[in-house]
């Protein structure tokens, strides 16, 4: 059975969707199948790996609210091993359909179900919100890992999304773990980055990821190319940093 790892910030701007996407990629070529389902009505995990939104006949929306099949709506990506769950704006409308339903926390625990054994990793890509898709997110997975960027505000509203996690745990999914912290876009040569990062890993001790994602023109341009950091330029840090990511995953699921 495939782990689910969401990749939750309700704050935006902190590499949440780069991470889904690269993090992805990265454990794909080192020969894992893996499921990357974007839950963010942005659909920038779906057009960052080069499928256009306005294009698709089913998508993470119809799949959510059971109007589609999972088997549907997939698609695979230019990376070996590498599959896509796309979205588009539509799926901003199914927090209003949910909100009277029953069980509307578990409708994409339940989407994911048909394919939770066919995939090593499903890796889900959430909004920045703490909404009904995030919280169902949260539900349907085994763990949850929190980009952080290292500035001033790095820690603001953290607390809050570990408040939802705690009540995840508690009332909904008791199997939740967070994976772990992921300080981005880090600058050694700013002194206030490098004072986030002791901050972070002082008060979060071993929660805290040992790999640090540096700020990487190349990072940024990859999605501009439909490409993930691996695809795009597999020589460069961003590309080494989420490959080491990876390994430093795989190893704290006894994978390596």
């Amino acid at each position: 059975m495939g782990k689910i790892i969401s990749i939750a910030n309700q704050k935006g701007g902190v590499g949440k969707t780069t991470t889904a996407v690269n993090l992805s990629a990265s454990l794909a070529v080192l020969e894992y199948k893996v499921l990357l389902v974007d839950a963010d009505p942005q659909a920038n995990a779906t057009s960052g790996l080069g499928v256009d939104p306005e294009h698709l006949e089913s998508s993470a929306y119809e799949c959510f609210l059971g109007q589609a099949g999972i088997e549907d709506c997939i698609v695979e990506t230019d990376t070996p091993n590498l599959y896509l769950l796309p979205t588009r704006i539509d799926l901003v409308g199914a927090e209003l359909e949910l909100v009277n339903e029953k069980k509307r926390e578990y409708y994409v625990a339940k989407a994911l179900e048909p394919v939770k054994d066919k995939y090593d990793f499903i890796i889900i890509d959430c909004s920045p919100s703490l909404g009904l898709i995030t919280v169902n997110a949260l539900t349907a997975s085994d763990s949850v890992i929190i980009p952080i960027q290292s500035e001033y505000f790095a820690l603001e509203g953290l607390g809050k999304l570990l408040n939802t996690v705690r009540i995840v745990q508690t009332h909904l999914n008791p199997n939740l773990s967070i994976e772990g912290l992921l300080i981005t876009m880090y600058d050694a040569r700013l002194r206030l980055a490098r004072q986030v990062v002791e901050d972070v890993r002082q008060h979060f001790k071993q929660m805290v990821f040992d790999t640090l994602i540096y700020r990487n023109t190349k990072l940024a341009e990859a999605p501009s190319y439909g490409k993930s950091i691996i695809m795009h330029d597999a020589s460069c840090s961003g590309a080494i940093n989420y490959l080491n990511l990876a390994s430093e995953i795989l190893k704290r699921n006894g994978l390596k």
